[in-house]
């Protein structure tokens, strides 16, 4: 077995210590010196973190430079001006929609949700706040880039446009003043003329208001071919100035008024022109 070491504890070297002595106005302080041999162990000035600090602010922006592009997933309500502003491109949305024109097509107010939009990589926004502030210049582009894209914000997206208005459904009632109403309303989709009191004065003439009436005495009977319904028309009559959209059963009250004002339209103007027989 080895022999035991015997280890003693070194003694700690004692710090030389002085007097200086300065005398001002008399009075005397008394004020410790260190030794030379303890100046050796002053730290160094803290110099290197400085040196390094810029590189290691360097090591993100490389990294971030090199980033693979990022891409944006459109859902429904969006708009370039939105996404833009989201992720913000620089150049605005005019940017955005000139890398995927492809892909949204040739109207940048209509982009359809879930088409994937090239982004890009973000810049640092507070790099460019700092350059928009310094610049007077910057920022006035800025300015106007943000008031480009509040213009596009507030313009409706056409695929978010409201839907029309349906036309509201008109209901005429079932007698002679719904009749004429209703037949009146056809006639000026069509061109026909025709007032409400030049057709109400020819009906109570040649039928008194009776849909169901029939002339089975004249000579247009004689022939077979009997006047019939509100306006007294036969059938040749009925059947050549027929007004499509309407009934074809010649005793259908809006039909028989229609074709009769088409009919009389023809053949002297308007159906307000008609005083006898026609």
């Amino acid at each position: 077995m080895p022999a035991k070491g015997q280890h003693r504890r070194p003694k700690s070297t004692s710090l030389g210590r002085g007097l200086a002595a300065v005398t001002t106005g008399g009075a005397v302080l008394a004020l410790p010196v260190i030794g030379a041999t303890s100046a050796f162990a002053a730290p160094a000035p803290a110099v290197a973190p400085q040196a390094v600090a810029p590189a290691a602010a360097a090591t993100p922006a490389n990294s971030a430079a090199k980033a693979d592009p990022a891409k944006h997933s459109v859902v429904a309500g969006e708009t370039l001006s939105k996404i833009a502003r989201e992720h913000s491109v620089s150049g605005g949305w005019k940017k955005l929609y000139e890398g995927n024109r492809k892909v949204i097509g040739s109207n940048p107010d209509l982009i359809h949700p879930g088409i994937k939009l090239v982004i890009g990589v973000a810049s640092a926004a507070s790099s460019k706040d700092k350059a928009a502030k310094a610049s007077p210049s910057a920022a006035r582009g800025a300015a106007a880039d943000r008031a480009d894209r509040s213009e596009r914000l507030n313009t409706a997206p056409v695929a978010k446009a409201a839907p029309a208005a349906e036309k509201k459904a008109v209901t005429y009632t079932n007698d002679l003043d719904g009749w004429i109403r209703e037949s009146l309303a056809i006639m000026a989709e069509r061109g026909i003329p025709g007032t409400y009191e030049g057709i109400h004065r020819n009906i109570l003439r040649e039928s008194s208001g009776n849909p169901n009436a029939i002339n089975n005495w004249d000579s247009n009977a004689v022939k077979g071919t009997p006047s019939k319904g509100l306006l007294q028309v036969i059938d040749p009559t009925f059947q050549a100035y027929h007004v499509p959209g309407t009934s074809t059963d010649s005793y259908d009250p809006v039909a028989n008024i229609t074709a009769a004002c088409n009919y009389a339209a023809d053949r002297y103007g308007s159906i307000d022109n008609v005083f006898g027989a026609y």
